[in-house]
């Protein structure tokens, strides 16, 4: 039986690992987590905050993820979507899920994250 999720992994292009850490460190405040070094030879980054977990994997055709995304729950949601606006990251408000305060922004490889808050907090 399926007992937690471990972690969303995201592709990001070659060479992209120093604006990936900028971003997910300084802007939305995670911190990295070392690669096993079975796996640190193919490039990319992880990051945690808590118990999430977000994997950056190198990918040679690499595409952004434009709709599929991860769902990061936050508290005081609009300190946080002014953070990454003070930090140079869009903040994009969408109304559209009853029940949740939320909004989207893109990592600087272009994969598309929606951060949400629930009402009754």
């Amino acid at each position: 039986m399926i007992a937690v999720l471990d972690h969303v992994q995201l592709a990001a292009p070659q060479g992209s690992e120093d604006a990936l850490r900028a971003y997910y460190t300084d802007t939305l405040g995670m911190t990295e987590i070392p690669k096993p070094s079975a796996l640190a030879a193919r490039g990319g980054c992880w990051f945690r905050a808590g118990p999430v977990q977000l994997h950056l994997g190198i990918e040679q055709d690499f595409h952004p993820a434009r709709k599929a995304h991860p769902g990061l729950r936050v508290t005081d949601i609009e300190a946080y979507a002014a953070r990454l606006a003070e930090r140079g990251a869009e903040v994009h408000w969408d109304g559209a899920l009853p029940g949740h305060r939320r909004f989207f922004s893109h990592d600087p490889a272009g994969n598309r994250l929606e951060f949400l808050e629930p009402l009754d907090g």
